[in-house]
C-alpha cells in the first residue's frame, strides 16, 4: 500500500496554523486547566486532519486483474498473414489465466475491434473485412489500444506486424505511454514473396516541345533474373511495348520518344511478368509539359460538324472537333486543349461527369470554355444546376416566365429494385430539377412505379416547392416493374386539364409484363394535346418499346448508357415545354463598352435572327443584349478560366446577317483569344517530401503570396494545407491517393500548371521487416519481442493498482473531533467522564451533586 497525494501544496497551511497554536500554547500554558489542555490538543488535530484532507490524500491498493490486448497489423505489406497471427493468439489464449481480460484488434490505416476485451474470451475469431490497407498507421493503433484499457490495472499490448509504418510515428505513441502500466510486446510478421517485380521510378522531362526526342527512364527492381514485358503509354495510348531481360536487383532502362502530345501529357510505364507476387507496384505515371502552339477543342452534336471549324484560321491556332460521346472524361486529356467550345450540344450527350471535370480545368487550370446557342444548347440543353451553368456567366432560368404558355408535366418514375443505388438517386435529383425549372401555377404530378403505380405527387398546381421536391427526394425503391398502370394513370391525369402545354416523361430501366394498348391510351392522349418523351437507363430497359412510345406520343426517346446525364435530360424536356426559351424575332443587337470587343462593331452591327433567352450574372459583363435585355454576348472570369456564352448559333440560321458579316471571322478569332489562359513564363519546382507533403519553390522568392489548388485526375479537387518554408518555399499537404494529382499555381494573372505522380504506397514495396523499430518499441514500454505464443501470458514487472481516497475520512475525524471539542466546553470534562458508565453511578453522583447545591443554597440563606 502507497500513500500519494495530489495537492501538497495545501500542507502549506499547516505553517500558520502551526505557529498560531505554538504561540497560544505558550502563552495561555500557565493558566491552563487539564480539561483545557485536552481541548486545545483535541483542536489542534483536527485542524491538522482537515488541513491533510485538502491535500486530496489516497493510498493505492494492489490489482490481481491483468489486461492482454493483441494487435494485429492486416496492411498489404503483411497480407496473406492474418492466419499465422490468428494462429499465434489461439496458441496464446492456452496460457490465459481467471484473471486475465483479453481483447484482439486490428489496423491499417485504420483501428477496428475484432473481440472487445473481456475475461470471457477464449478462441481467436475469424477477421472482419478491413478497408485502407495501403497505408500501416502503427502510432494511431497503439494510441486507441491504449485508450481501451483500465489505466487502473496492468496492461499488455502484444503488437503483430512487420513494423513498416507509412503513416504516423509510433515513437510518439511510445512516449505518451510512458509513465503507465501498458507495455508492448512485438511478434515479428511478415509475408514470404518467393519472386515479385516493381517498378521503383519512371521519369520523364518535366517540360518539352512538340516533336522533341523525350528521354523517357523506367527503373525496374526484381527479386530474380526473369523475362518480362515493359509497356509505355502516352495519354492511355501505348507508344511502346519491349521484352526486356530483368536481372536479380536493379535494372535501368532508357528510351527516347517523340512527343506527339501537346500540354500536359501523361506517360505510364508497366511492366509484366509470368511470377509476380504484388500487381499494385507494376505501374508508375509521369507528366509533361509538352508546349505548343494553342489548342482549341470543338464539341459538336453527335458527329455533326462545326461551323465554327470552318470559319477559324488552321495556322493561327490548332484545333480539334470530337462528338459530345467521344469528350475525354478525364482531366489529363481535358489540360492538353487550351480552351473548349461546345457548340450547340445537348447536356445529356456530356454526362454532369464531364461536366465536372471541365469546371475543373477552367477553375483551377484557366482553360477557357465557350457555349454556343441552339435549340440543344443552354435551358434547352439540360444544363439548368450543373457544372457548366456555375462556370457560365449566364443562367439558364429565364426572367420573363409570365409569358411562358399554362403547362402540364407528369413524370413516371420507374423505383423498382432494379434502380437502387446510384440510379435512383440521379432520377430524384433530376426530377426536383424539373420542379424549379415550373412556376408555382403550373401544373406537376409524380407517379412512381414498381408492380403498381403510386402516386405521390397529385397532379395539381405547384403551391409549396420545398415541399414538393422533399416528397421526391424520399422516393424509396423496391419490387417489380409494371410500365403501363403507371402510364394510364398519367394520361387519366393530364386528359380533363385545360392547359395549353401538356407532357408526359417516362423514365424507366426496366421490362414491363403489362398487356394494355399502349396504341390505345397514347392516341387518346393526343386528342387532348398530351406529349410523351420516355428515357431508356441501362441495358435491361426496353429499348424497342420505349422508342415506339416516344414516336407514338410525338416526343423523344433518350438513350442513356452514362447515368449521370439523367437531371440534364429531364430539365432539358422541362424547359422544351415552352418554345419561348427561343427568341425568334429579328433585331438588332445593343452592343456595351467591352475591351477586347470593340474593334469588331466599329463599322456597325448586323442583325440577328434568333437567340436563346438566359438571365446574366450578377457580376458577367454583357458585350451585346437583345432588345428585351437578355444577354446574347456575355463573359466572365471563374477561377483562373475566362467563360464566354453567345446564346445565338454559329450556322447563320440564327446569327442571320451575322454570319454574312466581313467581320464574321473576326469574331471568332476574337473569341478564342478571349479564351486562351495567360501562363506564367516561371516554371516553380515541385517536388514530393513524403506521403501527402510536396515542397513548392519560388524562385523570385514570394512563396508566401502564391495561391496553390490541386485536382486528381477524376476532377475532384483536393484539400490543400500550405505551410510556409522560407521566403522561396512552402509546404503543400495534399490528402491525395496513388496517381496522378495536377498543381495549379497562380500569382496575381499568371498561372502555372503541372502534373505530378503519387507514387503506390510503400505498402507495395518489397522491404524486410523494421526490426530496429519493433525492438525500440518493445525496449522503451518494457516489453520483448516475444516468439513463443504463451510468453504472452507470462508475468507482469508491474502490478496493477487502485486509487482509494482518504480525503473523506479525514474529514469525519476532524468533524469528530471538534464535535468532542464543543461538547467538553459546553458539558465540561465531568459529563464527558460519565459517558459509559451504569445509570445508578450517575444518577447517585447527580444526588450527591444535587445536595452539595442545596448546602450551598442554605448557606448563602443564613448570611
Amino acid at each position: 500500500m502507497d500513500l500519494r497525494i495530489d495537492y501538497p501544496i495545501f500542507l502549506l497551511l499547516a505553517i500558520p496554523l502551526l505557529g498560531y497554536f505554538i504561540w497560544t500554547w505558550r502563552k495561555h500554558r500557565a493558566s491552563l486547566k487539564k480539561e483545557h489542555k485536552t481541548v486545545f490538543i483535541l483542536r489542534m488535530i483536527a485542524a491538522a486532519t482537515l488541513v491533510f484532507a485538502l491535500a486530496s490524500p489516497y493510498v493505492l491498493l494492489p490489482v490481481k486483474d491483468e489486461q492482454v490486448l493483441f494487435l494485429i497489423d492486416r496492411s498489404a505489406s503483411v497480407e496473406g498473414t492474418e492466419d499465422e497471427a490468428l494462429k499465434f493468439i489461439e496458441e496464446s489464449l492456452k496460457a490465459k489465466k481467471e484473471h486475465h481480460s483479453v481483447g484482439i484488434y486490428s489496423f491499417a490505416s485504420n483501428f477496428q475491434t475484432e473481440a472487445i476485451l473481456s475475461r470471457t474470451l477464449e478462441h481467436a475469431s475469424t477477421l472482419s473485412d478491413i478497408r485502407g490497407v495501403d497505408e500501416t498507421d502503427i502510432e494511431q493503433a497503439l494510441q486507441l489500444a491504449s485508450g481501451i484499457v483500465d489505466k487502473d490495472k496492468a496492461a499488455r499490448i502484444v503488437l503483430l506486424t512487420d513494423g513498416r509504418q507509412t503513416k504516423g510515428e509510433a515513437l510518439e505513441s511510445i512516449a505518451k505511454m510512458a509513465g503507465s502500466k501498458i507495455s508492448v510486446d512485438v511478434v515479428p510478421i511478415g509475408r514470404n514473396i518467393e519472386h515479385d517485380v516493381s517498378i521503383r521510378s519512371f521519369t520523364t522531362p518535366k517540360v518539352a516541345y512538340q516533336g522533341e526526342e523525350q528521354q523517357l527512364v523506367t527503373e525496374i527492381e526484381s527479386t530474380k533474373d526473369t523475362l518480362g514485358e515493359l509497356l509505355i503509354y502516352e495519354n492511355d495510348q501505348l507508344i511502346m511495348r519491349e521484352e526486356v531481360q530483368l536481372q536479380q536487383g536493379k535494372n535501368v532502362f532508357t528510351h527516347r520518344h517523340k512527343g506527339s502530345q501537346e500540354g500536359l501529357v501523361k506517360y505510364e510505364a508497366v511492366i509484366q511478368t509470368d511470377e509476380d507476387a504484388v500487381l499494385e507496384n507494376n505501374k508508375l505515371t509521369s507528366m509533361t509539359n509538352i508546349r505548343s502552339t494553342p489548342r482549341l477543342l470543338i464539341v459538336t452534336n453527335q458527329g455533326k460538324g462545326s461551323a465554327i471549324a470552318k470559319i477559324l484560321n488552321p495556322s493561327a491556332i490548332q484545333f480539334e472537333e470530337v462528338a459530345a460521346e467521344e469528350l475525354p472524361s478525364s482531366l489529363s486529356n481535358i489540360l492538353k486543349y487550351d480552351a473548349i467550345i461546345f457548340d450547340n450540344v445537348p447536356g445529356h450527350l456530356v454526362g454532369e461527369a464531364k461536366m465536372g471535370v471541365i469546371e475543373q480545368a477552367v477553375k483551377n487550370f484557366g482553360v477557357g470554355f465557350m457555349m454556343v446557342g441552339g435549340e440543344n444548347s443552354f435551358g434547352l440543353g439540360g444544363y439548368f444546376k450543373t457544372p457548366i451553368e456555375r462556370l457560365l456567366p449566364v443562367e439558364m432560368e429565364v426572367q420573363g416566365k409570365q409569358q411562358i404558355p399554362s403547362l402540364g408535366l407528369i413524370i413516371v418514375l420507374d423505383r423498382s429494385g432494379s434502380m437502387t443505388g446510384m440510379k435512383m438517386e440521379l432520377a430524384k435529383e433530376a426530377a426536383a430539377r424539373s420542379v424549379e425549372l415550373l412556376r408555382e401555377e403550373d401544373t406537376f404530378g409524380l407517379i412512381a412505379f414498381d408492380d403498381q403505380p403510386w402516386e405521390l405527387v397529385g397532379t395539381g398546381p405547384i403551391k409549396n416547392k420545398k415541399s414538393v421536391v422533399e416528397t421526391i427526394m424520399s422516393i424509396p425503391p423496391g419490387g417489380g416493374t409494371e410500365i403501363y398502370p403507371a402510364l394510364s394513370l398519367a394520361y387519366k391525369n393530364l386528359s380533363p386539364l385545360k392547359l395549353q402545354r401538356k407532357h408526359i416523361i417516362l423514365l424507366t430501366d426496366g421490362q414491363s409484363y403489362s398487356t394494355g394498348s399502349y396504341e390505345a391510351l397514347i392516341e387518346g392522349g393526343k386528342e387532348n394535346l398530351i406529349t410523351l418523351s420516355t428515357v431508356a437507363i441501362g441495358d435491361d430497359a426496353d429499348r424497342n418499346l420505349l422508342e415506339y412510345l416516344s414516336e407514338l406520343g410525338s416526343g423523344r426517346f433518350y438513350d442513356v448508357v452514362d447515368e449521370t446525364s439523367i437531371p440534364s435530360i429531364l430539365t432539358r424536356e422541362t424547359a422544351m415545354m415552352s418554345r419561348t426559351y427561343i427568341e425568334d424575332n429579328p433585331f438588332y443587337p445593343v452592343i456595351h463598352h467591352a475591351e477586347g470587343w470593340n474593334h469588331l462593331f466599329e463599322e456597325g452591327v448586323p442583325q440577328m435572327n434568333a437567340y436563346i433567352a438566359t438571365t446574366a450574372k450578377t457580376v458577367a459583363h454583357v458585350i451585346a443584349e437583345s432588345e428585351k435585355e437578355d444577354p446574347v454576348l456575355a463573359e466572365w472570369q471563374y477561377g483562373l478560366g475566362r467563360t464566354i456564352a453567345f446564346t445565338s448559333d454559329s450556322t447563320g440560321a440564327w446569327t442571320g446577317d451575322w454570319a454574312r458579316w466581313n467581320r464574321w471571322g473576326d469574331f471568332w478569332h476574337t473569341a478564342v483569344s478571349r479564351l486562351l489562359p495567360a501562363y506564367n513564363e516561371i516554371a516553380y519546382d515541385i517536388r514530393m517530401d513524403g506521403d501527402g507533403t510536396f515542397i513548392i519553390t519560388d524562385p523570385a522568392n514570394q512563396a508566401a503570396f502564391l495561391d496553390v489548388a490541386v485536382v486528381d485526375e477524376a476532377g475532384n479537387e483536393l484539400d490543400v494545407q500550405l505551410e510556409p518554408v522560407s521566403a522561396g518555399k512552402i509546404r503543400a499537404i495534399v490528402d491525395a491517393k496513388p496517381g496522378l494529382v495536377f498543381f495549379r499555381i497562380s500569382k496575381d494573372d499568371d498561372v502555372f500548371q503541372a502534373g505530378l505522380t503519387v507514387p503506390y504506397s510503400a505498402e507495395y514495396e518489397l522491404q524486410p521487416p523494421n526490426e530496429d523499430l519493433l525492438k525500440e518499441i518493445a525496449e522503451k514500454t518494457g516489453g520483448k519481442i516475444i516468439k513463443e505464443p504463451q510468453e504472452a501470458f507470462r508475468a507482469f514487472k508491474e502490478q496493477g493498482t487502485a486509487r482509494q481516497s482518504i480525503s473523506t475520512f479525514l474529514i469525519l475525524v476532524g468533524l469528530l473531533l471538534f464535535f468532542i471539542d464543543i461538547t467538553i466546553r459546553r458539558f465540561g470534562w465531568t459529563f464527558i467522564k460519565q459517558i459509559g458508565k451504569p445509570r445508578k453511578v450517575v444518577a447517585t453522583k447527580v444526588a450527591e451533586e444535587e445536595t452539595n447545591v442545596e448546602r450551598i443554597l442554605k448557606g448563602m440563606r443564613k448570611r
